[in-house]
């Protein structure tokens, strides 16, 4: 079993006055420069933004020539956003608790949040032998999520202590939590080291359709009109203000892949499968295409919202502490700028950021 370590955002963002001080993108001078955006994103279906608009090169038509578009995947949330505070990426398509907790140990300094992408697509899966009708039937039982502190993650810990269940970061207390990585999780429950997890799509799917589990939580029922961010585009806060264009093209296609995903759903759920199947050398079934699929709304707004609420869960949870301010967490400007351009209707930043 591959466990992930904990997660480096508190150490990174002790460090972050020297990174702001010298990372970013390395631009040449003069007229007609060069600009470098690093984004990182998963390989995963909440991030069909991310991997159509890779894919079908969305993102580099819309960044233009002057811009060069390097990618870099990872497993899980927290370990992306630790990467962008170090100043090793410039963006990333990533659930909020990793963004949250960045900004909240930062005191505001690491980075924005400056669109959404995907709502949805996310829940606890247990063995059907384990016969779950409860959840005090959790109790004593070992559950998987990606990595320490990721979006999954703080959802299931929540869900425990909302249910009398305790859990601590060591994987101590009434439930065992165990990070690991996606593709061990699907290997460990189909060989039983596992009782359960709570993934993100395409991998909840899975192990329903491939591994014999049963859907236990299907997260959306647990947020108001079933709405809950599963994937936002943060951008650091050093890259916002020293490249304020960039970021706008790299909304702009954010945008236009979301039109792709919900205007050519039938091509677009192709090229995105394409597209796992390069990352993840593996290919998804149809009917774990579809199911997956029907659980995901692909939308630009981040959701504002749902941030206090994940900010009090990480923090319940053990993994935030001292006073959790979100003031200035979402910058929408260049997002509703976009917006009314296309006659569409702009998006709250629900009193926490600038619209």
């Amino acid at each position: 079993m591959r466990l992930s370590s904990h997660t480096a955002i508190g150490v990174a963002a002790t460090a972050l006055a020297l990174a702001l001080a010298g990372c970013g993108s390395e631009a040449s001078g003069g007229g007609g420069s060069t600009v470098t955006l690093r984004l990182g994103f998963l390989p995963t279906l909440p991030q069909a933004p991310a991997l159509i608009g890779i894919k079908n090169g969305v993102f580099a038509q819309d960044l233009g020539a002057n811009v060069t578009l390097k990618t870099q995947t990872f497993n899980a949330g927290p370990a992306e956003i630790t990467a962008l505070i170090a100043g090793s990426l410039d963006a990333a398509f990533v659930g909020p608790s990793p963004a949250i907790t960045a900004f909240v140990k930062s005191k505001g300094a690491a980075l924005r949040i400056v669109a959404g992408a995907t709502s949805g697509g996310a829940g606890l899966v247990v063995r059907n032998d384990e016969n779950i009708a409860s959840p005090e039937q959790l109790r004593g039982k070992t559950l998987a999520t990606p990595q320490l502190g990721n979006t999954q993650d703080v959802a299931l810990r929540t869900y425990l202590r909302a249910h009398g269940l305790t859990t601590d970061p060591q994987g101590g207390g009434d439930v065992k939590v165990v990070p690991t990585d996606n593709p061990t999780t699907l290997q460990l429950f189909k060989q039983k080291q596992l009782d359960g997890a709570w993934v993100p799509e395409p991998f909840l799917s899975r192990l329903i359709l491939e591994d014999g589990g049963a859907l236990v939580v299907d997260e959306a029922t647990l947020w108001p009109a079933g709405k809950f961010p599963s994937t936002v585009l943060v951008v650091s806060t050093s890259f916002l203000a020293d490249h304020p264009d960039e970021v706008k093209a790299l909304v702009q296609g954010d945008l236009d892949a979301i039109a792709i995903l919900d205007g050519q759903a039938a091509d677009a759920k192709v090229a995105v499968n394409d597209q796992l199947e390069v990352l993840t050398q593996k290919k998804l079934s149809t009917a774990v295409l579809d199911a997956a699929w029907g659980r995901l709304t692909f939308t630009p707004d981040p959701l504002a919202a749902s941030a206090q609420k994940s900010a009090d869960d990480a923090k319940a949870a053990g993994l935030l502490a001292g006073d959790v301010q979100l003031k200035g967490l979402f910058d929408l400007r260049i997002l509703n700028d976009l917006l009314r351009s296309r006659s569409e209707p702009a998006v709250d930043s629900a009193g926490l950021g600038q619209n």
